[in-house]
């Protein structure tokens, strides 16, 4: 009897020793995706809404490849108190290769509540917000341009800051995204779709 005993006790502290394994390599895999910025602490959401198009739904053609390419208006709500300035990049989350940026906008003044439909493709806003490279290898907004086929989802993240960014225009959402870092006090979605 004694040795049952100490056999279950031996099973038991490693049951325990695999179900702790599992549990940290379940943590580790659903950790960061690729294209998202690892979560800040204690973040805010923002609320980021647009007059051209709802959540989820489709984006007018106007804003995308098959139309005006122009970027569509944009709004959000008050960010937190300390907010220094914004970022906005535009993501397109299903293309074929990976995520694919679209628009990368930094130095956004913090008193902004808003972008205007169409927003200029060089490189500093008169605002002072300066714009980097997207993907497509140029300054600015290009729209949504997917491959004939299903739906694609695309992005719009707004990130409040606790300072402005010491970064030149032209820069890439990867180099904007590693200064970013522990800089976060809130960010905030609008996802839309466009389909060809």
């Amino acid at each position: 009897m004694k040795v049952n005993h100490l056999g279950e006790r031996y099973n038991m502290r490693w049951g325990g020793v695999l179900f702790t394994a599992l549990c940290l390599i379940v943590m580790l895999l659903t950790g960061c995706k690729h294209g998202e910025q690892p979560p800040e602490e204690e973040e805010t959401v923002l609320t980021v809404s647009s007059s051209a198009f709802q959540v989820k739904d489709k984006i007018p053609s106007k804003y995308s490849c098959q139309g005006e390419d122009v970027s569509p208006p944009l709004a959000w709500s008050e960010p937190p108190g300390g907010t220094q300035s914004l970022v906005l990049i535009l993501e397109d989350s299903d293309a074929p290769g990976g995520v694919f940026t679209h628009w990368v906008l930094f130095n956004i003044p913090s008193d902004s509540r808003e972008l205007p439909e169409a927003v200029p493709t060089q490189a500093q806003l008169p605002g002072g917000a300066l714009q980097g490279k997207n993907d497509f290898g140029g300054i600015g907004y290009r729209g949504p341009c997917p491959p004939p086929g299903r739906a694609h989802r695309y992005r719009f993240t707004l990130y409040a800051l606790d300072h402005s960014l010491d970064l030149e225009a032209g820069v890439s959402e990867k180099e904007l995204l590693a200064v970013m870092r522990g800089h976060v006090l809130a960010q905030g979605q609008l996802t839309g779709t466009y389909q060809r």
